[in-house]
C-alpha cells in the first residue's frame, strides 16, 4: 500500500502528535523525500523569520522573509533522515531538503547544537 501524503494544512490534532512528538513521517513538500521519522520532533511555538521558499514577485523586497510560528524541534542532527544545511549566515544555518534542495524548511543557530527547527508549514506529512 502506498503512503498517503497529507496535502491539506496541518491542524496539529492528535493525528499529527503522539506523546508530544510527531506521529507521522515528515517529508519534503516538493519531492516527498523523508526528512524525519515519527517520534523524533516536538511541536513548539516560536516566532522565527525565514527567507521565502518560493520565487518572490518583482515588487517584493528580496531580503524580506516570512514569519512562522509552528516548528518541529529536533534535539539531535542525527535524527534527520535527509536534510542539507546552508553556509553560515552569521551564526545561523538554514535547513533544506538534501535531495531537491528546496528550502529553507528550517533553521539552526550554531550557538546551540541541540536545537534544530523545522517549519511545520513548509513540510508535508505521511501516514505510516
Amino acid at each position: 500500500m502506498a503512503a498517503k501524503v497529507a496535502l491539506e494544512p496541518i491542524d496539529f490534532s492528535p493525528d499529527f502528535i503522539a506523546q508530544g512528538k510527531n506521529s507521522r513521517t515528515i517529508v519534503c513538500e516538493m519531492c516527498h523525500s523523508k526528512v524525519l521519522k515519527p517520534g523524533v520532533a516536538e511541536l513548539v511555538e516560536k516566532e522565527l523569520e525565514l527567507p521565502h521558499m518560493k520565487k518572490k514577485a518583482d515588487c517584493e523586497d528580496p531580503s524580506a522573509g516570512e514569519k512562522l510560528t509552528n516548528f518541529w524541534l529536533v534535539s539531535d542532527m542525527y535524527h534527520f533522515e535527509n536534510v542539507g544545511v546552508s553556509k553560515l549566515v552569521g551564526t545561523v544555518r538554514f535547513l533544506m531538503c538534501a535531495d531537491c534542495e528546496i528550502g529553507p524548511i528550517g533553521w539552526h543557530d550554531t550557538k546551540d547544537r541541540t536545537k534544530f527547527f523545522v517549519a511545520a508549514e513548509r513540510v508535508k506529512y505521511v501516514e505510516t
